[in-house]
């Protein structure tokens, strides 16, 4: 019988979704990177509209629509102060997508990628697929990625590295001399740098920058998402933007897999984006209100936490034993060695959960860290 490609066996079904598994159906959800928020009523209301149009009944173009790529390129002027032309942007089902076909596009079999570890986990699988081979380095102490780790990894096999601020499962957010690093890594190295931004918006300190800022040579490829800024994730509609010669490649990949974005995810991207961004705001001084109540529930426990600048995840150092512990007790977390070598001993909260909920489950992390020790 025909036997399975190397490539898919050399991926494994999420370490997160086998926590969701095992935990009780009443369990304590900390492990999932959602926002607990509504979709803005203004993006729904026009995904509505434009189905009793009937003006989502075909095939976009490829790319998407031209209103949402030019919605796209504004934001990028308006947010990231990047002169972005339209053409040069791919809407995608996700920021997922967008990395697929980034790293589809640009890795040959057995060029290396360099990735976070600990990192998001499509990083090292989506290598994988691409035919690649993983290189993931380790983080600083406050589980920032540095520049110089990054350039010494550098081979002649190597493809792309790829960036992540605010970052998944850290909560790290990389400085702007850092991004400013990685811009100069990718020109000087002649190497792809992919910048994963889909968290740009929730950062409580410093500020977020994008390496695109700061190169000239067109190699730096950025991924973004309405998934987290405006808690669509289950809208699937993500971007990648960069140099024209890129996307045109990219496109390659995304009109064969994809064939175009689900044509009323980017009509109600298009309304987020160019709409009220009041909700943005709200829900990013949400997410530090829990994040400051959950640093301090930690540091009673005695856990040591590199306190996360961004993003809505926390990844304190625990004993063993924690984990397991933890989700007996009704907690989902997610052990740190789900997202890569280096993030053994540690584990991953979310606090993309209510307030309320929280505190319940700070309540029973506490009695879980005595019962270990």
């Amino acid at each position: 019988m025909t036997g399975f490609s190397r490539r898919v066996e050399q991926v494994s079904i999420s370490g997160i979704r086998e926590v969701f598994e095992a935990a009780g159906e009443d369990a304590i959800n900390l492990g999932l990177g959602q926002p607990d928020f509504p979709t803005p009523k203004h993006a729904r209301q026009a995904a509505v509209e434009a189905i009793q149009a009937g003006d989502v009944d075909a095939y976009t173009s490829n790319k998407g629509t031209e209103a949402l790529r030019e919605a796209i390129a504004a934001k990028h002027e308006r947010d990231n102060d990047l002169d972005v032309d339209p053409g040069d942007i791919i809407a995608t089902s996700g920021g997922s997508e967008a990395l697929h076909i980034a790293l589809e596009a640009h890795v040959d079999a057995g060029q290396e990628v360099i990735f976070p570890d600990p990192g998001f986990v499509s990083y090292d699988a989506l290598t994988h697929l691409a035919g690649g081979t993983p290189r993931p380095v380790p983080l600083r102490e406050d589980l920032t990625m540095a520049p110089e780790t990054v350039e010494e990894a550098i081979t002649d096999d190597t493809a792309a590295f790829v960036v992540n601020s605010p970052a998944n499962p850290t909560g790290a957010v990389q400085s702007p001399e850092d991004m400013r690093e990685f811009a100069r890594i990718a020109d000087e190295h002649d190497v792809l740098c992919i910048s994963d931004e889909v968290y740009e918006h929730q950062v409580f300190e410093g500020e977020h920058r994008s390496p695109a800022e700061f190169s000239d040579t067109g190699n730096v490829v950025v991924v973004n998402a309405c998934s987290k800024a405006y808690s669509m994730t289950g809208w699937r509609l993500g971007w990648v933007t960069g140099a024209t010669d890129r996307i045109e490649r990219m496109l390659r990949v995304h009109q064969y897999a994809q064939a175009c974005a689900s044509a009323p995810a980017q009509y109600a991207a298009e309304a987020a984006l160019t709409g009220p961004q009041d909700q943005v705001s709200e829900m990013r001084e949400a997410f530090q209100e829990r994040r400051d109540v959950l640093l301090d529930g930690l540091d009673e426990m005695g856990l040591d936490c590199p306190t996360p600048k961004g993003a809505f995840y926390a990844m304190p150092k625990v004993p063993d034993g924690w984990v397991d512990e933890v989700i007996d007790r009704g907690v989902v977390v997610v052990p740190g060695d789900a997202f890569g070598e280096h993030g053994a001993g540690y584990a991953r909260i979310s606090y993309a959960t209510d307030m309320e909920t929280l505190k319940e489950a700070i309540d029973i992390m506490a009695d879980a860290t005595t019962a270990v020790r």
